[in-house]
């Protein structure tokens, strides 16, 4: 039997799908309908008031976190004054409580504590999209080569095909899925919310490791 995995704030499944191939059955929540949520099982529920102990059957081996992260990014900068949800230390203590492995995932500039920080260039996608991930077990950082490719935030088809990289944010194509993000069953809206399968499936495969080390 899979060790199940409960993925919360999960949208169409970025996260969930990198814990699928690590070996993960899992289990996503999410306050909005996902239609195109890639994962075992979904719950429509809100993330921070959703049993985690008895959601879906319960008996979670692990949890993983990727509360919103609009508040910490830089489209804070660019509208100032409006507020969005700020997650990351309400989300921490409702998992702390827990007795099993979990993991946060944000934005760089995200108030999350020392964890590691994975990026595209690890994995040979055609984007940067850089990501810290807190965890209540110890990673190893991975080498974080340096980045040597340009970024294009605009005229981004042209650029692609010139050999640039691509910023997965705002009104994008769902052609940049594949190359970019490693992923083919999301449209651009959830593209720029989604982070690469790749991703969690090196979280995963650590927290696998991490899950069998104590078996």
């Amino acid at each position: 039997m899979s060790p199940r995995l409960l993925d919360l704030f999960c949208g169409a499944g970025g996260a969930t799908k990198g814990y699928q191939r690590a070996g993960f059955y899992v289990v996503g929540v999410d306050i909005k309908p996902q239609p195109n949520y890639c994962g075992d099982d979904f719950v429509l529920y809100d993330a921070m008031t959703v049993s985690l102990v008895t959601v879906a059957g319960g008996h979670f081996d692990a949890i993983h976190a990727s509360p919103p992260c609009q508040e910490y990014s830089a489209l804070k900068a660019r509208n100032p004054g409006k507020q969005w949800p700020d997650l990351v230390a309400a989300t921490r203590a409702r998992l702390v409580c827990n007795a099993v492995p979990w993991v946060i995932e944000n934005v760089m500039p995200a108030p999350l504590r020392s964890g590691v920080v994975l990026c595209g260039c690890m994995f040979g996608l055609r984007t940067y999209r850089a990501r810290r991930f807190e965890s209540s077990e110890l990673m190893m950082q991975p080498e974080h080569r340096a980045h040597t490719r340009l970024t294009s935030t605009k005229k981004r088809r042209k650029c692609f095909e010139a050999g640039l990289n691509i910023s997965v944010t705002g009104d994008v194509g769902r052609w940049v899925g594949p190359a970019c993000m490693g992923i083919d069953w999301m449209d651009g809206n959830e593209l720029s919310q989604a982070i690469p399968p790749a991703y969690t499936e090196w979280i995963g495969r650590e927290l696998l490791r991490i899950l069998t080390a104590v078996a």
